[in-house]
């Protein structure tokens, strides 16, 4: 399918399916007229693809964990790359949640009680 097909059947448009190419996360074949052909299969890694980075994870990351993606969930098949990835993640998302408390207790103490 060329990529207004896919754009289509994934409700991505055009512009972010060659970004996300750009990003090497979609690998499509080109035709003899130089157009993008991607195969079915292209529809799951884009859903895929979404759903991980609305889990916050960026494309630099995703380009390392899709290769353990399986399913549309998507389901992530725990390699260990996956697993140390996604730890790391957390990790360090804890700390900018602890940085944000810490940010946001600070200003509250320029802030006057109402009462």
């Amino acid at each position: 399918m060329r990529i207004g097909e896919l754009s289509a059947r994934t409700g991505v448009s055009q512009r972010l399916l060659r970004y996300y190419e750009e990003q090497g996360l979609l690998v499509p074949r080109r035709d003899t007229n130089g157009y993008r052909v991607y195969d079915d299969d292209a529809v799951v890694t884009v859903r895929q693809i979404r759903a991980l980075l609305a889990a916050g994870l960026s494309t630099c990351v995703i380009r390392e964990v899709l290769p353990c993606a399986r399913g549309e969930k998507p389901e992530l098949e725990m390699c260990p790359s996956l697993v140390r990835t996604l730890r790391e993640q957390l990790d360090a998302l804890d700390e900018r949640i602890d940085d944000l408390r810490q940010t946001r207790g600070a200003l509250a103490a320029y802030v006057p009680a109402s009462g």
